[in-house]
């Protein structure tokens, strides 16, 4: 298609050329034409909207929780899903996010999520999380990324039961730069109850064979 399309504009660059070389003979001018450039151009291709192994997409939308997902390869199963939500501060700028899945039945905790908080996080000082202004629980931090700095949190039955009945959850970090100041962050409970019941829990892994 490419090679066509460079060639009819070549076509019609030389007609163009003819056409001048006409006008010029008859009107016996002394100028000579200038070389005509010929751009090259490109139709481009369809676009292949299967996902890829391994790549992440957003299934749905509920309240303010997003549904996503982690492509497998084909025949592996469905694909597993979890919930995010971008963390704002009191001015509306995201500043941390949290996933939350549900884990294989006969875990100690039903749930865990991993929160992800900016590099000037003061670790120390762990972070918090409270529902509607009740007390909440302290989680340390795991590790550090180029990304941010990652706790890796379990949620209770009960806990979970606090996240559906409750309207919005308050998420606190301390920045280094202001270890005497703490960051609320929002973490909204919209389409909480109705995302998380979607989740599937994934199967427990087979204890492998004593030899």
């Amino acid at each position: 298609m490419k090679i066509e399309l460079i060639r009819s504009l070549s076509l019609v660059a030389a007609l163009s050329l003819g056409t001048a070389a006409m006008a010029q003979n008859n009107s016996e001018a002394t100028t000579e034409d200038a070389p005509a450039t010929q751009p090259a151009v490109d139709l481009g291709e369809p676009v292949d909207g299967t996902r890829q192994p391994g790549q992440t997409y957003v299934e749905k939308v509920t309240g303010d929780w997003e549904r996503k997902c982690i492509t497998l390869p084909e025949g592996q199963g469905e694909d597993p899903c979890q919930m995010y939500q971008l963390l704002k501060d009191d001015t509306g700028n995201a500043v941390a996010e949290i996933s939350l899945g549900k884990l294989p039945e006969g875990s100690q905790a039903v749930a865990g999520a991993t929160v992800v908080a900016p590099l000037e996080t003061l670790l120390t000082q762990q972070l918090t999380i409270s529902v509607d202004g009740a007390q909440g629980r302290r989680y340390p931090f795991r590790f550090c990324t180029q990304l941010g700095c990652v706790a890796n949190i379990g949620f209770t039955a009960d806990e979970i039961a606090g996240f559906k009945a409750g309207a919005k959850a308050t998420v606190s970090i301390v920045p280094a730069a202001a270890p005497d100041q703490r960051v609320n962050l929002t973490m909204s409970l919209s389409g909480f109850t109705a995302s998380y019941d979607e989740l599937t829990a994934p199967v427990p892994r087979a204890a492998p064979e004593a030899q």
